[in-house]
């Protein structure tokens, strides 16, 4: 399950990876955005499986929560040419766990450091970057609420809110540095919110920046869409596929 072309990394399923053609690019950070249970987790799993059976290192930073060693067993299980249990793959991921924000700045510091120590990383994958990232813009605004005047707390709202994306930029900024100076596939996977019945990604404006490929994924009648938003050189696509214990599986009866 290698990817045939060198500069990029197999998806884990192998239509999506030729969709891609090749899969995931090395030194580029790519986002997969979507709703809750679009398979945003599982996208992460199969790619990270693949890396740790090829005996290359992954730096998983989950800050949602999903990452499972039973549905990565799960996985593994459905394919049968992966030869590792889901014991000998945790020996090549490296799980971060941070629960706030600041927890997730520190993992981000730890990131230049793991990969000198565990030296053939070839995936780094952030589940989700905007979660704490939401969270903490909840908690300024809950906290400054508790002021007396109006003026003051739209002032310092403002204040910490720049300072909040200021800080989610840099964090993408030292993902990008890493991706293109050791040639690291970067796997983000971001949320979604609607306003005025348009579908927003959490971050806008910063994660579509720093992404160099953008898949977004949704739901339409009972079938998963995953659609091609941006990349350096394939034109807007779409794929079609359906949830599995092997992760995803493409589903064929869609006309494209």
């Amino acid at each position: 399950m290698k990817s045939k072309k060198p500069n990029k990394i197999a998806t884990g399923n192998a239509a999506f990876t030729q969709w891609l053609d090749g899969g995931y690019e090395r030194d580029i950070i790519t986002t997969i955005y979507g709703p809750p249970g679009t398979g945003k987790t599982n996208f992460c799993l199969m790619a990270s499986a693949i890396q740790a059976e090829l005996n290359n290192k992954v730096i998983y930073i989950d800050t949602e929560g999903g990452f499972s060693v039973e549905r990565l067993k799960q996985i593994i299980t459905a394919d049968k040419w992966f030869k590792k249990s889901p014991t000998q793959l945790m020996q090549n991921i490296l799980l971060l766990k941070p629960t706030s924000f600041a927890e997730q700045k520190q993992a981000f510091n730890r990131l230049n450091q793991e990969i000198k120590k565990a030296k053939k990383v070839s995936l780094i994958i952030v589940d989700s970057i905007a979660m704490l990232y939401r969270l903490e813009l909840g908690i300024v605004r809950q906290d400054l609420k508790q002021q007396a005047e109006e003026e003051i707390i739209k002032q310092k709202e403002k204040e910490k809110i720049r300072d909040i994306n200021l800080a989610l930029a840099r964090q993408l900024k030292q993902l990008n540095e890493i991706a293109r100076k050791h040639n690291i596939a970067v796997l983000v996977t971001n949320q979604v919110y609607s306003q005025a019945d348009e579908i927003h990604m959490v971050g806008g404006d910063i994660l579509k920046y720093w992404s160099k490929c953008l898949i977004e994924l949704k739901k339409e009648d009972n079938i998963y869409i995953a659609i091609l938003q941006k990349h350096r050189y394939l034109p807007q696509r779409e794929f079609a596929y359906k949830i599995c214990n092997a992760g995803i599986a493409k589903v064929r009866f869609r006309l494209f």
